[in-house]
């Protein structure tokens, strides 16, 4: 069991490490972009996970860890600022294969904004609850940011945000105790709303946008100037 949190990281990157060297997508070709942007995304997760477990807004089982920390963190949280980036924009990419004619329009645009906005207006309402407050205000403030630039990527993003909430409920279900005796990852309810997605605090679909919706901002950014300086 000490090894379960490790097990999901490797299920987590398993078929698009495999699928990296494949002559279409070739995803192994754009990892430059892809870990410049993992790495500046992750630096800012990493720093707001460390505060939150050191004040137990959330914390981890350590019957489910292999017992190596780094700045207080199990290792295998650290991975997952790797791992999840890595699998979820390689779905961002395919959207771009598979999916062309999704286009960003006025409306994407708009409704981007218009989200971000109400976030920070759940946010405001819910400020004595840490993970809320905070979860929603960044979310809200990026989204504001992003519909305000309207990059030709935003249509593509939110479908590939869409499909990865599949493998989203199933890896963080297990991390938050679906199917187990205690969850790997616990959460204080008194610092969140107490709704739950089964077993997967509401909040956590906003930091998942949040983590994806960053890591493919650099992603574009790093892609866009690699081609341009090959």
């Amino acid at each position: 069991m000490k090894y379960l949190y490790f097990i999901l990281h490797l299920f987590t990157v398993s078929f698009p490490l495999l699928r990296s060297f494949e002559p279409r997508i070739k995803y192994a070709k754009k990892w430059n972009a892809l870990f410049i942007g993992i790495a500046i995304t992750g630096a800012f997760f990493i720093a707001w996970d460390i505060l939150f477990t050191r004040i137990g807004v959330w914390g981890f089982n350590s019957r489910y860890l292999m017992g190596v920390y780094i700045f207080n963190l199990p290792i295998e949280e650290i991975l997952f600022f790797i791992t999840v980036p890595f699998a979820s924009v390689f779905i961002y990419e395919c959207v771009i294969y598979f999916l062309p004619r999704i286009q960003t329009n006025k409306f994407i645009k708009i409704n981007t904004g218009l989200i971000g906005f109400l976030l920070l207006i759940f946010a405001v309402l819910n400020f004595d609850r840490l993970y809320t407050f905070w979860n929603f205000l960044f979310a809200g403030i990026f989204l504001i940011y992003t519909g305000i630039n309207n990059p030709d990527w935003l249509g593509k993003f939110w479908t590939a945000y869409l499909i990865h909430l599949v493998p989203f409920v199933l890896v963080n279900g297990v991390l938050t105790g679906y199917g187990l005796e205690e969850p790997i990852v616990w959460y204080n309810n008194e610092e969140n709303l107490g709704i739950r997605l089964i077993t997967i605090p509401i909040e956590d679909t906003m930091y998942a946008l949040l983590l994806l919706l960053m890591n493919v901002t650099f992603y574009e950014k790093f892609k866009q100037t690699t081609k341009q300086n090959p």
